[in-house]
């Protein structure tokens, strides 16, 4: 039985953003399903809850439910999985998603005053602050961009390889088991074919193989 992959965008998006990774995903096997949410209007309570419920609605068959999230996504899909309630087996992905909080994020807050905070939402503090280590059940693969073309970018530098947006040094967060960087930028994460090489690569063997670029964070 093929296994269910549940696709996140990221803050200011929709569900159509994902829909290249969608139909190629769908190509490699895959049954998918874009989970669409309110990045900022909605409670991050909200969002995981919805999220929780749809992944055990799909475990009915018994094939696993992978998490595969592209930045902002990517942190929801993690805080989903640290839920000691049980969620059917399976992996997570993080596509450019800031897993040690954000610098951009950071800046655009201080810049923004409160109208920046606004358009962060609810889920300000998991941008700006992320994680300080992965310790949940699942496996988790992050694939970094290092092409420095974003929006990050008009808010100040962003220090080392960047997609324009995240840096990579804040997606390497200790814990997670695998790390692989691609060329692209941060939206352009979403339409790579390396990238979605990369995603059924590790939902399936639980490692980036050659393509890794280190070994798991301690």
């Amino acid at each position: 039985m093929p296994s269910h992959i549940i696709l996140l965008h990221g803050l200011w998006m929709r569900g159509f953003a994902l829909l290249m990774l969608h139909r190629r995903l769908i190509e490699a096997g895959y049954r998918v399903h874009r989970f669409d949410y309110m990045s900022v209007a909605a409670t991050q309570e909200r969002i995981l809850g919805r999220l929780q419920e749809r992944m055990r609605e799909l475990e009915g068959d018994g094939a696993p439910v992978h998490l595969v999230g592209h930045s902002l996504g990517g942190l929801l899909a993690l805080r989903a999985c640290e839920t000691p309630e049980p969620l059917p087996a399976g992996r997570i992905v993080c596509l450019g998603s800031p897993l040690l909080g954000s610098a951009a994020a950071r800046a655009f807050s201080g810049k923004g005053g409160r109208g920046g905070e606004a358009l962060l939402g609810h889920n300000r503090s998991l941008l700006e602050h992320g994680f300080e280590r992965w310790a949940g059940p699942r496996e988790v693969g992050v694939i970094a961009g290092r092409m420095a073309m974003g929006l990050g970018m008009m808010l100040g530098p962003l220090e080392g390889e960047n997609d324009g947006t995240v840096a990579v040094a804040e997606t390497r967060l200790p814990g997670v088991t695998d790390h692989c960087v691609v060329e692209a930028n941060h939206t352009g994460l979403l339409f790579s074919t390396a990238t979605a090489d990369r995603i059924g690569q590790f939902l399936r063997d639980g490692s980036f193989g050659p393509a890794s670029d280190t070994a798991p964070l301690a």
